[in-house]
């Protein structure tokens, strides 16, 4: 029940982060496209192959299970945005903008993609394993 607490706390620490990211992004673009969002997604997914890869068994560190889980089901989890993709994609296409839809989907699978193979290497290299 204590592992369900600490994800939770940790789902709301990234919930507020991506709310005041995306919030803090998107204020200063007088645009429809979700690119807020998009740098969410982007820079959730670099931290959290960055973090795995660190922490894994063969890891630079040894950290408990309850903290990688607090970090990367709670903190990231709550942090990365693909329900809030889903819906603003969604919406664009409902509206006529498919293009626009379109390039929401292939930036974000696409670039978070290479986000978390990038963040996993830069963890590897750091602790001294060769990367995939």
């Amino acid at each position: 029940m204590l592992t369900y607490l600490w994800i939770a706390m940790g789902g709301a620490l990234g919930s507020m982060a991506r709310f005041a990211v995306a919030s803090a992004v998107d204020s200063g673009v007088r645009d429809t496209f979700p690119i807020g969002t998009v740098l969410v997604n982007i820079s959730g997914c670099l931290v959290i192959g960055f973090f795995f890869a660190l922490t894994v068994p063969t890891g630079r560190f040894n950290v408990p299970l309850e903290f990688r889980q607090f970090f990367m089901v709670g903190i990231c989890g709550g942090y990365t945005t693909f329900s809030s993709f889903g819906l603003q994609t969604l919406v664009l296409a409902r509206t006529g903008d498919v293009a626009r839809a379109g390039a929401n989907v292939v930036v974000s699978v696409v670039i978070c993609l290479i986000a978390v193979w990038v963040g996993s290497l830069a963890g590897a290299a750091l602790s001294g394993a060769p990367g995939d």
